[in-house]
């Protein structure tokens, strides 16, 4: 139970850094963007935009979404109706947060294979992005570390809610 404890504090961990790794990403699109703006705006006077500013944007954002992920489910930060689930009691309220943590494991899981997949390709493929001529694979890779981590969490989230179902239930 103890190197449990010390798996589910290191995953923690990581979802946490990786929101804030997320946070700052977004940070540094939304500077990188007001240079471009500004470039583009000084044009005249001389000063350019950032070549490729587009696809940085692109794989800067995909990355910073899929890095909250895994720190959201940790915090069951979702979608949540209780509207509807208030008055069905405790038991039933276990019973579809396990259900739902099942849901969100199944798909980052779906999205992490897919993504692993569409990875390999671009690499033995040699693809490049259209202006950069970075490699796309590197996107991907990126993009796959907070996947990665949110399968973590999300094996987590449900082992959680099996053992405290399981706990209250003896």
């Amino acid at each position: 139970m103890k190197a449990l404890n010390k798996i589910s504090n290191l995953i923690e961990k990581l979802a946490k850094y990786l929101a804030i790794l997320g946070g700052l990403v977004l940070c540094l699109i939304a500077l990188m963007v007001l240079i471009s703006i500004v470039g583009r705006a000084g044009i005249p006077i001389g000063l350019s935009s950032i070549k490729g500013d587009f696809e940085l944007v692109e794989v800067g954002t995909a990355f910073a979404i899929l890095a909250f992920m895994p720190f959201a489910q940790l915090n069951r930060s979702h979608a949540e109706v209780s509207f509807f689930t208030e008055k069905l009691g405790k038991f039933a309220n276990k019973a579809i947060d396990f259900i739902v943590d099942f849901i969100m494991l199944i798909i980052a899981s779906i999205l992490a294979w897919r993504l692993t997949l569409g990875a390999i390709e671009k690499y033995n493929n040699g693809e490049v992005s259209f202006i950069l001529q970075f490699p796309l694979w590197f996107a991907y890779a990126s993009a796959l570390i907070a996947l990665y981590i949110w399968v973590l969490v999300a094996i987590l989230i449900v082992l959680n809610s099996m053992f405290s179902k399981m706990e209250q239930s003896t």
